[in-house]
C-alpha cells in the first residue's frame, strides 16, 4: 500500500516523508505497486520510490531507510515524524508501530488489505486514544495465526492507500473527522463499505 499513500502525500506537498523497507522490487509487485517500473526489478524499493516522489514534487524532503523496521530502530526512525502511516503486511510490525507511537504520543494511521477487502483506522489519537492492541488485543494468538494472504487485486491497495492518505492529510491539515475510535471497511466485490463505531469495536 505504501506507493499510493506516499504518492498522494507527496502530491499534496507534505513537507517530509520517510520510507522504510528493506525489500527489492520484484516483477510480482508491479500489478499493485505502480510507482515502480520493470527496469527497477531487483533495486531497493525505498530508493526507487524516493526517486519517483522527488520527480513528482521536488520541494518535498524524502528520507529513505533501506532497513528492516524492528524494536531496535523503531524509536530512532519514527522520532522526527508527526504521523506514522501503515503500509506493512504483517502483524508483528503493526504491534510495534502502535506501541512505539503510543509511547511517543503521536498518531498512527492503520490500513490492511487482503484480496478484495480493506480496512482503515486511526490509532493513538485524540482523547482516550486507542491502539492496535485495543482492536486486536491478543498478540500471542495473532502471531500464531497464518500470515495474511498476500494475494490481492491491484486496485485494493490503491483504494485503501488513498483513504489512508486522506486520513493523514486530515491529521496534518486539521480538516474533517478522522477515523479515531472507528474502523472503515470495504469489500470491492460488491462495493459495500461500512464504518464500525467505537461501541462495537473496543
Amino acid at each position: 500500500m505504501a506507493p499510493p499513500i506516499a504518492l498522494y502525500l507527496a502530491g499534496a506537498g507534505v513537507g517530509t516523508i520517510g520510507l522504510v523497507d528493506d525489500d527489492v522490487v520484484s516483477i510480482s509487485n508491479l500489478q499493485r505497486q505502480v510507482s515502480y517500473a520493470e527496469e527497477e526489478v531487483g533495486c531497493k524499493k525505498v530508493h526507487c520510490a524516493a526517486r519517483r516522489l522527488q520527480a513528482l514534487n521536488s520541494e518535498v524532503k524524502i528520507h529513505a531507510y533501506p532497513l528492516r523496521f524492528n524494536s531496535e530502530n523503531a524509536r530512532e526512525v519514527m522520532a522526527e515524524y508527526d504521523v506514522i502511516v501503515d503500509g506493512c503486511d504483517n502483524f508483528a510490525t503493526r504491534y510495534l508501530l502502535s506501541d512505539a507511537y503510543a509511547a511517543l504520543g503521536k498518531s498512527y494511521v492503520y490500513g490492511a488489505i487482503q484480496g478484495f477487502e480493506g480496512q482503515v483506522s486511526v490509532f493513538c489519537h485524540g482523547e482516550e486514544p486507542k491502539t492496535y492492541r485495543d482492536l486486536y488485543p491478543d498478540e500471542h494468538a495473532t502471531r500464531q495465526m497464518s500470515p495474511p494472504d498476500k494475494s490481492v487485486i491491484g486496485v485494493t491497495p490503491a483504494i485503501v492507500g488513498s483513504v489512508e492518505a486522506n486520513e493523514t492529510l486530515k491529521l496534518l491539515a486539521g480538516y474533517g473527522e478522522v477515523l479515531a475510535w472507528k474502523l472503515w471497511t470495504i469489500d470491492l466485490r460488491n462495493m459495500q463499505s461500512y464504518i464500525i463505531l467505537r461501541n462495537c469495536l473496543f
